[in-house]
């Protein structure tokens, strides 16, 4: 039987949604072993001066728990 967990971070990039969201993953796989999807649960832009300066993805992100 497998078993997974799901854990939620939020990446940021000043690029794109995209490098936002491999960003985010890329860091996730630093501590989180064993995983199988993501979910962009919300995406948001940070505004100065009239124009966006980041883009905030927040990601839902499932693993499979160890034995």
């Amino acid at each position: 039987m497998t078993v997974a967990r799901v854990t939620e971070i939020s990446a940021t990039s000043p690029d794109s949604f995209d490098d936002a969201v491999k960003q985010g993953i890329a860091r996730a796989s630093k501590t989180l072993r064993g995983m199988k999807s993501a979910w962009v649960k919300d995406q948001n832009v940070e505004i100065e001066d009239g124009k966006v300066s980041h883009y905030r993805v927040n990601l839902a992100i499932t693993f499979i728990l160890e034995d």
